[in-house]
């Protein structure tokens, strides 16, 4: 398989490629440009009222110009008002104006004056505030889960890892699409806009102190250079990487993975399952499909499952995890459960139902 370089890599991201950034998850607000939008069509309501109030009482106003209010004057004269200008040549001078000016035209100078130091102050320190929010995730962020790609797959891993209980603040999405990192903003997840075969950008997601690296580019080649660039920012990471051909998986555990899922191939072996036998089929997408119907986890055994056979325990059991064997129920080696041992099972899908965090796949002897 030829890889690419870098460059060609990052152009296949098009206009959606964006300078490299960390993006946190923030409330629901509008966006900066529809905020300063709507206060500015306020503030332009603001003046138009004033300038009508004041037409409206044109006689009591003295204009050193010719004596004479117009509308235009009356625009003008608000516009030097409310921006507290005042130059001084259109003047109130009887009672109704003075009065008008007390009660009226100076509650509207106070609201255009909030609005417009309002939406300065915003802009001044909207920056400082993002500033600060990152430097006290950088802070805290230990051991978490970098996900690489919010695609379908990396969606499902997500869903699937905050379903053993990890929190939103722990998992850390990076893709090269900003719309992308909206979506995962959206649902509560930071967030790093850029191309994750760069190793600056992985160091902006803490990839060196997190605990969990699950990579599910769109191509294969993306994946391997994202393997060998996460596994050399972080050598005790656990690594699990997603393909699309079985031929590239050997490559990605050579590149450090230390799981290689193949996409394309689990996918045909479910509809080939499915074919031959829908029911089976069936029973396997329920498995895969975390939460619901059966799902399939691992858990230590229990002292009053120590000296049992795996067929002799309530769940049933699909495989022991010995040390560092993974040995299937029927295996004459097990002989009995042992304290340390780890089980592999199928159960019935409950709330309380959580697959342990740090379970990680094993070789066979």
């Amino acid at each position: 398989m030829k890889l690419p370089g870098h460059d060609v890599i990052a152009r296949q991201a098009g206009d959606d490629l964006v300078t490299h950034r960390v993006k946190l998850p923030r409330k629901v607000v509008d966006r900066p440009i529809r905020q300063v939008g709507k206060r500015l069509i306020v503030a332009l309501l603001v003046l138009v009222a004033t300038a009508f109030v004041v037409y409206a009482d044109r006689d009591g106003y003295h204009d050193n110009a010719d004596n004479a209010l117009d509308l235009l004057d009356s625009f003008y004269y608000a516009t030097v008002t409310l921006s507290t200008t005042g130059y001084g040549d259109i003047t109130p001078v009887s009672d109704s104006a003075r009065l008008t000016n007390i009660f009226v035209i100076t509650p509207l100078r106070v609201l255009f004056l909030i609005i417009l130091v309002g939406t300065t102050l915003e802009v001044l320190t909207e920056r400082t505030r993002e500033e600060w929010r990152l430097n006290r995730w950088r802070s805290t962020v230990r051991d978490h889960t970098v996900v690489i790609g919010f695609g379908t797959k990396g969606r499902s891993a997500i869903q699937t890892v905050c379903a053993t209980g990890l929190k939103k603040e722990q998992v850390v999405v990076v893709d090269p699409s900003s719309k992308a990192i909206e979506a995962a903003n959206s649902e509560g997840y930071a967030g790093v806009v850029g191309d994750a075969t760069r190793s600056d950008v992985l160091r902006r997601a803490e990839v060196h102190r997190a605990r969990q690296i699950i990579v599910a580019p769109q191509r294969d080649d993306t994946a391997v250079l994202v393997t060998l660039t996460a596994r050399q920012l972080n050598r005790g990471a656990k690594i699990v990487a997603a393909v699309r051909e079985e031929e590239n998986a050997p490559l990605l555990k050579q590149s450090g993975a230390d799981a290689v899922i193949t996409s394309s191939g689990a996918a045909g072996r479910l509809l080939g399952l499915s074919v031959f036998s829908p029911a089976a089929g069936m029973v396997m997408e329920d498995l895969i499909q975390q939460g619901s119907g059966l799902d399939i986890m691992e858990r230590p055994v229990v002292r009053a499952e120590v000296g049992k056979k795996p067929r002799e325990t309530d769940d049933l059991v699909v495989s022991v995890v010995r040390g560092h064997r993974v040995l299937g129920y029927d295996d004459p080696s097990i002989g009995t459960l042992q304290l340390t041992d780890r089980l592999i099972t199928i159960v019935r899908a409950t709330p309380g139902a959580r697959v342990t965090p740090q379970a990680r796949p094993l070789p066979h002897d």
